[in-house]
C-alpha cells in the first residue's frame, strides 16, 4: 500500500495503469482504494463542473441575444448575431453530448442552471458592457427552452 501511495504522488499515469492492471487481474486487495475513491469522486465533480460551465456560457449568450442584440447598430447585428448564434448552437450540442455520455446528470440540470445563471449574468455584463441589473435576477428561460435548438429569446427592445 505504501508503494502505491508513493506512486500516486510521484507518477499519476503509472499509478493509474497499475490500478487498471490490478483490477483486470482481480487483485482487489492490492488496489489503492482511498485514491481510487478520491479519483472517482473527482470524475463526478468534473462532469458536473463541465456541464455547469457549458450552461453558464449558453445562458450568457442567450442573455446577450435577448438584451444586447436590439441595442446594436444595424451594421453590427449580422456579425454579432452570427457569433452568438454559433456559440449557442455549440454549447447546446456539447451539453447534449455530455448528457448522452452521463445521463445521470440530467436530473441535476435545473440546479446547475440556477447556479450557472448568476455567473452568466456576470459574463454577459462584462461582454456587453450592460449593467448586471439590466438582466433578470432569476433565469427567465425554462429548462426546455435552454436546451431547445430552435429557441432564441425575443429581443428586449
Amino acid at each position: 500500500m505504501a508503494s502505491t501511495n508513493k506512486l500516486y504522488e510521484q507518477d499519476y499515469s503509472a499509478w493509474a495503469r497499475r490500478q487498471i492492471e490490478l483490477l483486470s487481474k482481480g487483485r482487489f486487495a492490492d488496489l489503492d482504494i482511498d485514491h481510487l475513491v478520491e479519483e472517482l469522486e473527482d470524475m463526478g465533480r468534473s462532469e458536473r463542473n463541465e456541464l455547469e460551465s457549458r450552461l453558464t456560457i449558453l445562458l450568457a449568450h442567450l442573455l446577450k441575444w435577448q438584451f444586447q442584440y436590439a441595442a446594436l447598430s444595424e451594421r453590427w447585428k449580422e456579425f454579432k448575431g452570427d457569433r452568438s448564434r454559433s456559440t449557442i448552437i455549440e454549447q447546446r450540442d456539447r451539453i447534449a453530448k455530455r448528457l448522452q455520455k452521463s445521463p445521470g446528470l440530467r436530473p441535476e440540470l435545473p440546479a446547475l442552471a440556477a447556479e450557472a445563471y448568476a455567473d452568466a449574468i456576470g459574463l454577459a455584463s462584462k461582454e456587453t458592457g450592460l449593467h448586471p441589473e439590466v438582466f433578470p435576477p432569476d433565469c427567465p428561460y425554462a429548462m426546455a427552452q435552454i436546451l431547445d435548438d430552435a429557441f432564441f429569446p425575443e429581443s428586449s427592445a
